[in-house]
């Protein structure tokens, strides 16, 4: 059982939910995720199955969007609608253009301080737990890129104004901080209150099904749409099952090797051996 099957999450589970639940739907315990979503949050979460969990880090690299509405006017302790309101003011007076201005301040590379209570780990346990365990927890700033912010609609409800955005952005953007830091920069106070993911590059959501609707991509059609392939001769393949390298690759960095029927053998990557260059196997696919 090896391959990739593409969900549509559902909101008030959790990432780890969907993988417990994938175990007994696919019959192996061999199945990660490429890439937390919130519990409140829905949309693209891609499992790997079997082999392609060790694939899973090419897929969490990929470039991300995301449908979310922010609200300003009210921060909470977790910068989303399920934590606590620490802060109200009244943004009923501010500006469409003004909401604008302040939007490009977070387009491009930019300095980005996580959420206190997102996955990242803190000596091996995830930021989130430490603050439930009521620990006081500070994430240092990363860069990210944001490509893009869009604007879909401004509502004022009452005091506050909800913002619905479309963000395309690298790995790593947390969407909860740009709702929070959008409403320190306008005075005001934000939080994110809807979230879903519509693309984890290259799997789009319109791929995606609920778990119980969803079947298995193999390893060699997914991974071949985020690396370059290339197609073993038999000699070659020989070659690779005892761990042995082969001709260099075409490509620069790792190539996924595929053998004559178009399965998924392993992952190449260049590297110099007594001053050749050669392409030797990182990642070797287990037959079961």
């Amino acid at each position: 059982m090896n391959g990739f099957a593409l969900i549509d999450k559902s909101a008030g589970i959790t990432s780890h939910d969907v993988v417990a639940r994938a175990r007994k739907k696919f019959g192996t315990r061999r199945i990660g995720h490429a890439g937390t979503l919130d519990p409140m949050a829905t949309g693209v979460l891609v499992l790997g199955i079997g082999t392609a969990t060790r694939l899973l880090q090419y897929v969490t690299d990929g470039g991300k969007k995301y449908e979310a509405t922010i609200r300003l006017g009210q921060s909470t302790h977790t910068d989303d609608r399920e934590g606590e309101v620490i802060q109200s003011s009244d943004a009923s007076g501010i500006s469409t253009e003004e909401i604008e201005q302040a939007l490009k301040n977070f387009v491009g590379n930019i300095l980005q301080r996580p959420s206190s209570v997102s996955a990242i780990k803190i000596s091996g346990k995830p930021a989130h737990q430490r603050v439930r365990d009521g620990e006081v927890v500070y994430i240092p700033a990363r860069e990210v890129n944001i490509n893009g912010i869009e604007i879909m609609a401004v509502t004022k409800v009452e005091e506050f104004v909800d913002i619905s955005v479309i963000v395309e952005c690298s790995a790593g953007t947390y969407i909860r901080s740009i709702a929070r830091d959008l409403g320190e920069l306008l005075n005001v106070g934000g939080h994110l209150t809807e979230l879903r993911r519509t693309l984890v590059s290259p799997f789009d959501i319109s791929e995606c099904r609920e778990l119980a609707d969803a079947e298995l991509i193999t390893v060699a059609s997914g991974i071949s749409r985020i690396l370059p392939t290339r197609t073993l001769d038999f000699a070659e393949n020989s070659e690779i099952s005892f761990g042995r390298p082969v001709d260099a690759n075409k490509e620069l960095g790792a190539t996924a090797a595929l053998d004559q029927s178009g399965e998924f053998v392993a992952l190449l990557l260049n590297k110099q051996i007594a001053g050749k260059a050669v392409a030797t196997p990182i990642l070797v696919a287990v037959k079961e």
